[in-house]
């Protein structure tokens, strides 16, 4: 414990003493900051730009509670900037306006400007192209933090002047990290045996700040006896998952669930579909992807897989939540163990795209009705074979324009039931190949 009481002179000593303890932790160099070696190390892009003693423009893409804003203040201590930060919740232009021009007064006397914009994505298109010819002619070197997908919420133009880097969520050793440099600051252990020890971190879902606001809310309260999981359970509440039923998140694990579901694999579907209904998704959004996921990639494989969805979409709305969700879950488990097959999706798509490729071919006047004279005189439905009088209800006519060839859009799979369909779709043409040749 030594080592880490003499580490963290390296954390309070510039801050008040009545300061939040995340606060007194903040890292004072970017060797301090946990979690993001990808990135603040020797071969990470930031670590390298410190070295070269050159910073480019850079949007930081993470999770909250994961150092952003600590990294651009880092940055710009490193490289020896002034550090200019702002917040698109509460700037607007004239905001913008006021730091642009200030940071052209102090690079007139030598001095470059880092801007750090906290929530970059809640500026919109017009403000967000204000940065353009300031961060083109060096008038500030632009660091963005942001909690959503860049390719989304940002210009086109504005991402490309500057590089996008993926700060991760924090996981367990990092986390830990954090308590230790908690307890060396406070000189004395947290309250808590082994087991709500990783309770804790658990409880963060990776945001350090977060859990450091925990660490600080158990040394506030007199605790006699060490807790044990229930016991923290029962003092502090667990970190609302993040989750934007608009935003990545929501598509993240939708994506997620198809796909879990497309591999076979039950435990993993139920796992991201309890994920999005605890986190607040709309269980009938659910439902609809489901009944999709039952077409598109079970198919004719499993036929009752549709009717297992719409079933469950039925059950649900008579019942409502809780009691409906398990209906929601005897589906997604349904989808996930049938058998599985895209052939009708694929047929689809296939049948689709020859229909726009042959634009308005006439089918066959044999198979056309006629229920005038004038189209009887000219040939409609001359010729036609009614299949059920023909030997195994099966005539073998031909169905297609007589300018087309027929196709093959539709080849089932040997899964499921669509195996029984293949035989018979082999018996047909067997008995069609043999009608032709008489």
């Amino acid at each position: 414990m030594a080592d880490l009481f003499a580490q963290n002179e390296n954390f309070s000593d510039a801050t008040p003493a009545d300061a939040p303890l995340a606060d007194k932790l903040r890292p004072r160099t970017l060797a301090d900051v946990v979690g993001q070696d990808h990135l603040t190390g020797p071969e990470g892009a930031i670590g390298r730009m410190v070295a070269a003693g050159r910073l480019s423009s850079i949007i930081l893409w993470g999770p909250p509670g994961t150092g952003k804003t600590t990294i651009s203040r880092l940055l710009a201590d490193a490289v020896g900037m002034r550090f200019e930060p702002i917040s698109a919740v509460f700037s607007g232009v004239a905001d913008l306006k006021k730091v642009f021009a200030a940071a052209k007064e102090h690079a007139r006397g030598g001095e470059k400007t880092l801007l750090f914009v906290d929530e970059i994505h809640r500026f919109n298109r017009a403000q967000q192209d204000s940065f353009l010819p300031f961060v083109e002619d060096g008038t500030v070197t632009l660091v963005g933090a942001t909690t959503e997908n860049p390719s989304f919420e940002l210009n086109a133009a504005l991402l490309s002047r500057a590089q996008v880097l993926i700060l991760r969520r924090l996981d367990a050793s990092a986390l830990e990290q954090l308590l230790d440099r908690a307890e060396a600051l406070t000189e004395r252990p947290l309250p808590l045996d082994a087991a709500a020890r990783e309770a804790l971190l658990a409880s963060a879902d990776g945001d350090g700040r977060f859990l450091l606001n925990q660490v600080e809310t158990l040394y506030s309260i007199d605790i006699p006896e060490p807790l044990d999981p229930a016991g923290l359970s029962a003092l502090l509440h667990r970190r609302v998952a993040v989750y934007d039923k608009d935003r990545e998140g929501h598509y993240n694990l939708i994506s997620a669930l198809h796909k879990s579901l497309r591999g076979s694999d039950p435990q993993a579907a139920l796992y991201y579909l309890a994920r999005m209904l605890t986190a607040g998704e709309e269980p009938l959004y659910v439902l609809r992807r489901l009944v999709r996921f039952a077409v598109e990639d079970i198919g004719l494989a499993d036929p009752q897989a549709v009717v297992q969805c719409l079933a469950a979409k039925d059950t649900y709305e008579f019942l409502g939540s809780p009691e409906g969700e398990l209906a929601i879950v005897q589906a997604c488990l349904y989808c996930a163990t049938a058998p599985k097959s895209n052939a009708a999706y694929a047929a689809m798509k296939a049948a689709w795209k020859s229909a726009r490729e042959t634009g308005s071919l006439m089918p066959p006047q044999n198979i056309l009705n006629a229920p005038t004279k004038l189209m009887k005189n000219i040939g409609y439905g001359k010729g036609y074979q009614y299949d059920h009088d023909a030997a195994d209800g099966f005539s073998g006519d031909n169905y297609w324009p007589e300018e087309m060839q027929p196709q093959n859009f539709y080849a089932p799979t040997e899964r499921g039931f669509e195996a029984r369909i293949a035989e018979r779709l082999a018996y047909w043409d067997r008995l069609r190949a043999e009608r032709r040749q008489k």
